[in-house]
């Protein structure tokens, strides 16, 4: 969101340039980062700056209980979660009303989403690492308010970007380059491919709609939303890896998946592995057979499609997937070895994925009137 005001995108550009000019100074990253990074929400939006002070200190706090308490440990662990859990559902709940309210507003409602995952994963962190946990509260605040990944992603891990953290700021010329092409890129995706697919899908949409509109309709939105979504993940990585981290990749080739499994471990990858590393694993720590693989995949896809808007077509584009994944699951079919098959076979089933996704991703548009009226459209033959 930040990186379509051009204002925003010349002050991440004046910070790359700082860190740069004060690289001989081994906490260039902690400080000037962190001063940016408040600088920057208090400039966006008082309302903003002030929420997520309050958020990421109460938070900072609870990690360092869990990181060195003995008492209460798993109770208080499953406290937080749960507190931070409700927040984000209460303002889901909310939906855009949030905005209306005094204390609230709309971007407080959408980085939150994001946010809360990262705070979870501090916490998880902190509850089985302990001590060895530990972290500044000028770290951890750097963690939760990263300007590049703060609205949108990628999903960073606590792990990781305390690792990043701790290394000075070094980034060469072949770095610098690469990190111009994918913003370049990611901003050509977003500010040209994504608005001209959008106004033929609006076009098309507005008109009356016979199965061969909604056919198209359907995979020109996936289309444009793999531009949408892997457009700001572009501009994310490569300005947080111009500011000295490193961002995950996002999207890894998910056209090229042959299973819907493998196809969400590329598709948001650092969203399903967030859900993967916290729901499956944490409940699968011992050998999990194929059917409680099977069900932990229903309820981790109902929570992802839950996670992106509270609404039945969420619920059921979530428990669509999650059974598809469970069949898999269940027959032995997860993953396609490339080298292990015929070229046939692998592209089939690549195509076959694609379908099962296509005839769902259409849910992202946000819209119910929207969705119901490309699934009827389906059914009205044009002969």
């Amino acid at each position: 969101m930040f990186y379509m005001n051009m204002n925003a995108v010349m002050a991440m550009i004046g910070m790359i340039i700082i860190l740069a000019l004060t690289r001989w100074w081994p906490h260039n990253k902690r400080y000037l980062l962190l001063a940016f990074n408040l600088c920057f929400l208090l400039l966006f939006s008082k309302k903003l700056f002030l929420f997520y002070i309050v958020y990421t200190v109460i938070n900072y706090i609870c990690f360092l209980w869990l990181c060195y308490t003995k008492k209460w440990r798993k109770g208080g662990f499953i406290a937080l979660i749960v507190l931070n859990v409700a927040a984000v559902s209460g303002i889901r709940l909310l939906g855009m009303e949030a905005s209306e309210h005094p204390l609230f507003d709309a971007v407080i409602a959408l980085t939150l989403i994001y946010n809360v995952l990262k705070v979870i994963d501090s916490h998880y962190f902190a509850y089985f690492f302990g001590k060895d946990a530990k972290a500044k509260i000028t770290d951890y605040m750097n963690y939760i308010l990263f300007v590049p990944t703060f609205t949108s992603g990628p999903i960073l891990k606590f792990r990781d970007f305390m690792a990043d953290t701790k290394k000075p700021y070094r980034v060469n010329a072949d770095q610098v380059e690469e990190g111009i092409k994918r913003i370049i890129l990611g901003l050509f995706k977003k500010l040209v491919i994504v608005t001209w697919m959008t106004d033929i899908f609006h076009h098309v949409q507005d008109q009356e709609l016979y199965t061969q509109q909604s056919i198209f309709l359907m995979i020109w939105f996936y289309i444009m939303l793999f531009f949408d979504f892997s457009g700001y993940s572009d501009i994310a990585v490569g300005f947080g890896r111009l500011m000295g981290y490193t961002i995950p990749e996002n999207f890894k080739k998910p056209f090229q998946s042959p299973t819907l499994t493998q196809f969400w471990r590329n598709w948001h990858a650092t969203l399903g592995d967030w859900f993967r590393d916290h729901i499956f694993m944490f409940f699968s720590r011992q050998a999990p057979t194929r059917w409680m693989g099977a069900g932990l995949s229903i309820l981790i896809m109902v929570l992802i499609g839950l996670w992106h808007g509270f609404g039945w077509i969420y619920f059921f584009y979530g428990l669509y997937h999650g059974i598809v994944i469970a069949i898999e699951t269940l027959l032995g079919k997860s993953t396609v070895n490339k080298k292990k098959v015929s070229r046939a076979y692998f592209l089939g089933r690549c195509a076959l994925t694609q379908a099962i996704v296509t005839v769902s991703v259409v849910v992202y548009s946000g819209s119910t009137d929207t969705v119901l009226k490309i699934y009827r459209g389906l059914l009205n033959w044009p002969f």
